[in-house]
């Protein structure tokens, strides 16, 4: 039995549209939360696979693919492209926060990364300057959601719009 007789004519069309569609956007979603008792921004930011390993294929003598590394092999990778891409300061003109990756979960087309960045004592907004897959694709959107002293924000980044205040 054929799926065309057992779903109408429209929902096949919007499958199959949806299908195509998949992934025809591209979009980051980071999660922050300030930690004040360990003064610290703990973050979770989420990257399609594809984008992820075409990223990190960058000036490499092969593609990069991310299932057919090991951890050892793969954090690295990860570290160096988040402290490119994902860059904080305490304030405009000032050095980038170290960043430490602490973890990463693999969903079925997307990435976890998982990682934290220090901040000095009696901080209350911090630098982003996030340019996360910017250069590869024009259509980009980095989404953030901060987390602080029980208030949630929300910013976008994009070309053009890839450094922003972020205060609490």
């Amino acid at each position: 039995m054929s799926i065309r007789r057992i779903l109408p004519p429209l929902t096949v069309l919007l499958l199959l549209s949806l299908a195509a569609w998949a992934h025809t956007y591209h979009a980051s979603i980071l999660e922050m939360r300030f930690n004040p008792g360990k003064q610290r921004l703990e973050m979770a930011l989420k990257v399609f696979t594809d984008d992820l390993e075409k990223d990190l294929s960058q000036n490499q003598p092969a593609p990069i693919r991310t299932d057919q590394l090991t951890r050892a092999q793969l954090d690295p990778l990860l570290l160096n492209l988040l402290r490119r891409e994902v860059q904080f300061s305490i304030r405009p003109g000032a050095a980038a926060l170290p960043l430490t990756l602490v973890g990463l979960q693999k969903e079925s087309e997307a990435y976890w990364l998982y990682f934290t960045a220090p901040l000095p004592a009696a901080t209350t907004g911090v630098t982003l300057r996030h340019q996360l897959l910017l250069a590869l694709f024009p259509d980009q959107m980095n989404i953030v959601n901060l987390t602080a002293n029980g208030q949630k924000q929300s910013f976008l980044f994009r070309n053009g719009e890839e450094t922003q205040q972020l205060k609490w």
